[in-house]
């Protein structure tokens, strides 16, 4: 497979990365943490590409990336009110909020009853997903490499894997998000990112 690399700012590029997704392919995206890679959300094939692109084990769920709040009830079957709170202070933002699985989203993305859900900070990674819809997105990385942070490294990782690579320059977060699991009667933190665990608590009104 050839992988093509266009400038993000090119007037055709979101058209064309559009093109390649309805089309079942992946394509890496700066967002404003790292790169990623994904696929439409509700394409079951497109998600097992991200697996087999990555080398990535099938019991490792796959986050999900939002162009805009109101696509939230699509993936997830309900949404707790500290999901509610947290979504409205910290998004768009470098914040995963794990939520209950909506049933029409692939087994491929979690094969556990909940989903990583995000709304990040990036023009480019927006463009996108207000064009296609929720994607599928994961670190742009082959499993067990570090991230990564500009374009020529998802192309020494996953070039010939994936069709396309939308170049916008290095990434500035370069830490992947944090990760709180809202599914409980309290706020879990699962992984810790550019936002911290005492944000969180003082979002929610919780002591810190």
């Amino acid at each position: 497979m050839n992988t093509e690399i266009l400038p993000a700012d090119s007037p055709h590029s979101i058209a064309r990365a559009f093109e390649i997704l309805q089309a079942g392919g992946l394509v890496a995206m700066p967002t404003d943490t790292v790169y990623g890679v994904g696929a439409l959300a509700f394409d079951a094939q497109a998600v097992e590409r991200i697996y087999e692109a990555k080398n990535r084990p099938n019991e490792k769920a796959i986050p999900i990336l939002l162009g805009d709040v109101d696509d939230l009830f699509s993936v997830a079957a309900s949404v707790p009110e500290m999901g509610l709170v947290l979504a409205g202070r910290f998004w768009p933002g470098p914040l995963t909020l794990l939520l209950p699985k909506h049933p029409s989203l692939p087994e491929g993305i979690s094969n556990l009853p909940t989903v990583g859900v995000r709304l990040p900070d990036h023009a480019v990674a927006r463009a996108l997903l207000q064009a296609a819809g929720p994607m599928a997105v994961t670190s742009a990385n082959l499993s067990g490499l570090p991230s990564t942070t500009f374009a020529g490294e998802v192309l020494a990782q996953l070039g010939g894997r994936i069709p396309l690579i939308l170049d916008g320059g290095r990434t500035l977060g370069g830490i992947p998000s944090t990760v709180v699991d809202c599914t409980g009667a309290d706020p879990k933190i699962l992984r810790q990112g550019p936002i911290s665990r005492d944000e969180i608590l003082k979002a929610l009104g919780l002591e810190v």
